[in-house]
């Protein structure tokens, strides 16, 4: 039998403004009814963590996806990450993120790792002093006056591909933390 491993699922656009609204414990009791142990949520904005023997986090990915359609009715974007690769993202960030307050760092998360050509409809020099970043299926953004007051996030979002899949930011503290739920014990 195989080992189970941990995973975050990180879903896009739930519970913001009162639209398509999943209580985080609905959330937890689908995770446990598809068969995945371990199920906990961190705050209300559609990040889980749960355990699984399945391999094929985008195969994860799409079989919450078609649940949560199912017991709610609507379109939800779901990614699946390990905890290798969310620490990889932490390791990976090209900003001072111990210099930065988590308000000023982000990372989108994609489904595929954008192209040299995908973003570049954006002229960084406009934006400054905020900066974005490609990475590995992400994105880092560098919001110095918060991601409420920036000029660079809604352009950013705009110009990233369809067919990068779906995209969903998380402020730095959420993605540290992420990473130590999927750490284990």
């Amino acid at each position: 039998m195989t080992t189970p491993q941990r995973y975050a699922a990180l879903l896009r656009g739930i519970n913001v403004g009162g639209h398509k609204k999943v209580p985080m414990a609905g959330l937890r009791t689908l995770l446990t009814e598809l068969g995945h142990g371990d199920a906990r949520t961190y705050l209300q904005s559609g990040n889980a963590v749960f355990t699984s023997p399945q391999a094929d986090p985008d195969a994860l990915a799409a079989g919450i996806a078609d649940a949560l359609r199912g017991r709610y009715g609507f379109e939800v974007g779901v990614l699946v990450r390990d905890h290798a690769y969310l620490q990889a993202v932490i390791d990976a960030c090209p900003f001072p993120a111990a210099d930065l307050e988590p308000k000023q760092l982000h990372a989108i998360y994609l489904a595929r790792t954008l192209t040299p050509a995908d973003l570049t409809k954006l002229d960084p020099a406009a934006f400054h002093p905020e900066r974005f970043q490609p990475g590995d299926r992400a994105v880092y953004l560098h919001t110095p006056d918060g991601l409420g007051r920036s000029r660079l996030a809604a352009p950013l979002t705009r110009a990233i591909p369809k067919t990068a899949g779906p995209a969903t930011s998380r402020n730095w503290n959420t993605v540290v933390r992420l990473a130590e739920m999927t750490a284990g014990e």
